[in-house]
């Protein structure tokens, strides 16, 4: 995965598309940059093997994705030891009802380093679903799982933090231990899709990427607060993209555009978000144009965002208590919406890759979307990010990722 911080040592098997994340490698040099990143190979179940007494702890596992992920993962591997990590008793311990005898709760305090390492040990891997990222100023988990020699993976989608992670590289890898950022499903599975989506363009038709865009449908706020008050904070800041290599700060919640996300969904209006994936794909898969769109629905929902931008400073809306007051305000209303719009989530990356035939013609390479809806799982979109990030947990214990991708590729003369 083409991710910020995936540190994996040397012995370690590697099965995403990962990139040399150092910072020795040329930001000049696309080519360079593609030529390091490797194939995705799906591993399946069968594969995977964890110990009896094998423990994860969920941070934030009292929360929406947190307590998700965990039933999701108790699901799937009903033999791993999970710790919910949170600081209410009550919600850890229904939790622990729901889950089962291999579950405990831990109150956890992320912010009390004494708290945090207390509950780092004899744990295998932290899982940090405690957000909000946005405007965090310190690593604190990260550190403490190096400190601990602990693996980690956490679900942040602020550029900021996730590039602050990633100077954290070096003392994973000299601690031995895999850690991973943003490795939710936008970003995270998108990137997996982006990277194989490049490497199909350069190594099967030997193309040239050209440029490459994000496009994500989300109707559906999952029942949580705290992703409802990150939607808020991203609004606070300026989008960067990236054209024909040129670093570009842009309007949030601009630059509307009508994508046909396929049946079932249709065409949905999709807007500019500073996103991390964008940063990634410039400098670790060297494409030269790059940005990302995010819709919602029901559509006036994108109306009210596009005219808080307008209406609201960006100091406002980058004061994490201010925005909690309007999130306050807003989520009696946005849950009782969320049964009208129905809870669906669609991907889809394009990529504009040139090949050159007889004729001066070239082939335009794209990605078709991925799905992950309510009536394609059967489950609630909460759950969804628990069924997709639970294969990423059980890999990571093994210093190895998991990833499904469901993708669709075809070339276009132009």
């Amino acid at each position: 995965m083409a991710r910020f911080c995936m540190q994996m040592h040397s012995g370690m098997s590697r099965n995403v598309a990962i990139a040399n994340l150092s910072k020795e490698s040329s930001n000049n040099e696309g080519k360079n940059k593609r030529n390091n990143v490797e194939r995705v190979e799906l591993v399946t179940e069968k594969k995977m093997k964890m110990k009896s007494s094998s423990r994860v702890l969920i941070l934030g596992g009292t929360g929406r994705v947190g307590s998700s992920t965990a039933i999701a993962l108790s699901k799937f591997c009903p033999h791993l030891r999970i710790v919910i990590a949170g600081r209410n008793r009550d919600k850890g311990a229904e939790m622990v009802s729901k889950i089962g005898n291999n579950s405990q709760f831990s109150r956890v305090d992320f912010n009390d380093t004494k708290s945090l390492e207390e509950a780092l040990k004899d744990v295998d891997l932290v899982v940090h679903t405690a957000g909000s990222f946005q405007h965090a100023d310190k690593c604190t988990v990260l550190e403490a799982a190096i400190q601990n020699k602990t693996a980690y993976l956490d679900v942040c989608d602020d550029t900021s933090y996730a590039w602050r992670a990633k100077s954290y590289m070096k003392k994973a890898v000299d601690a031995n231990i895999p850690a991973i950022t943003t490795g939710g499903i936008c970003p995270g599975v998108s990137n997996v899709m982006a990277a194989e989506l490049v490497r199909a363009a350069t190594s099967e038709s030997k193309g040239e990427p050209q440029r490459l865009r994000f496009y994500y449908y989300i109707a559906g706020s999952g029942g949580s607060r705290t992703i409802l008050s990150s939607s808020f904070l991203i609004l606070g800041e300026d989008v960067v993209a990236y054209n024909k290599g040129e670093k570009i700060k842009l309007k949030p919640y601009s630059g509307m555009l009508n994508i046909d996300f396929g049946q079932g969904i249709g065409k949905q209006d999709v807007f500019l978000l500073n996103l991390p994936e964008v940063r990634s794909v410039h400098e670790v898969l060297g494409v030269p144009t790059v940005s990302a769109r995010f819709g919602t629905a029901p559509s006036f929902w994108n109306w009210g965002m596009e005219n808080i931008t307008n209406l609201l400073p960006p100091e406002t809306l980058r004061d994490r208590s201010k925005v909690e007051e309007v999130v306050n305000l807003l989520y009696p209303l946005v849950r009782a919406f969320d049964g009208l719009a129905g809870e669906k989530v669609s991907m889809r990356v394009w990529l504009l890759a040139y090949v050159l035939l007889s004729g001066g013609l070239g082939h335009q390479w794209e990605i078709q979307q991925l799905h992950l809806s309510r009536p394609f799982l059967r489950e609630a979109l909460s759950l969804e990010f628990g069924f997709q990030k639970s294969p990423k947990v059980l890999q990571l214990r093994q210093g190895k990722l998991f990833s499904t991708v469901l993708r669709k590729e075809h070339s276009i003369s132009s």
